[in-house]
């Protein structure tokens, strides 16, 4: 039977550890010029200029992900009032106000995302703990919910280091336990958070693939 599972990017699961766990959340800016839409559950990036972007908005890869991003706060530049989105729509705001972007950025927190493809069965799936992954490519979102279609790209999986994910575990699910079809939930952590002390990469240029 298929799994259940949709795209949805990058979901809060849990932490790390036995510290306590408030899925907090800490505000950065966007650029109300940054005509890139952002979708909540997609990774986001710092820039050199300050403020935030989604890791697929421009190529280079020699840049750790901040965070993963759970919506914004901004102006209307044609009514003048205060919208709260789950997604950045790349346009609309007014400049003479801040773009507030609410993002997941513990290094510690875990995410739940599924898979975009088989994993062949549970023995198979439960040997990729530990390896890393990138997301799948292209990803983008809705309009209309404001969420992200990442996947983890089932075809990445190995174990170099540079790459974006660390599978930690598979989630428990009795609607999504078919391991021979896409959807399976993967829990994972991001690799080199720029906020962990591995994040030594300076903000500037994201990767050229993301969610």
């Amino acid at each position: 039977m298929a799994n259940s599972n949709g795209a949805f990017g990058l979901r809060p699961y849990g932490i790390l550890g036995s510290a306590p766990n408030s899925t907090g959340l800490t505000e950065y800016r966007i650029a109300s010029t940054n005509t890139n839409k952002i979708y909540k559950g997609m990774a986001v990036i710092p820039t050199a200029d300050g403020v935030i972007d989604d890791l697929q908005a421009a190529t280079g890869g020699t840049v750790s992900i901040l965070g993963v991003f759970n919506g914004c706060e901004y102006v209307s530049s044609t009514t003048g009032e205060t919208v709260f989105s789950n997604y950045w729509p790349g346009a609309g705001a007014d400049s003479n106000f801040p773009v507030k972007a609410f993002v997941y950025d513990n290094p510690m927190q875990t995410f739940l995302i599924a898979s975009d493809a088989s994993l062949t069965s549970e023995a198979t799936a439960r040997g990729h703990v530990f390896a890393n992954a990138n997301f799948a490519a292209g990803a983008s979102g809705s309009t209309t919910t404001g969420i992200s279609s990442g996947k983890l790209g089932v075809s990445t999986i190995a174990t170099t280091a540079a790459l974006q994910l660390r599978i930690i575990g598979i989630q428990d699910d009795p609607e999504n336990q078919d391991f021979t079809a896409a959807g399976i939930g993967l829990i994972v952590r991001l690799n080199n958070s720029f906020n962990s002390a591995n994040g030594a990469i300076a903000a500037g240029t994201p990767s050229t693939t993301g969610v």
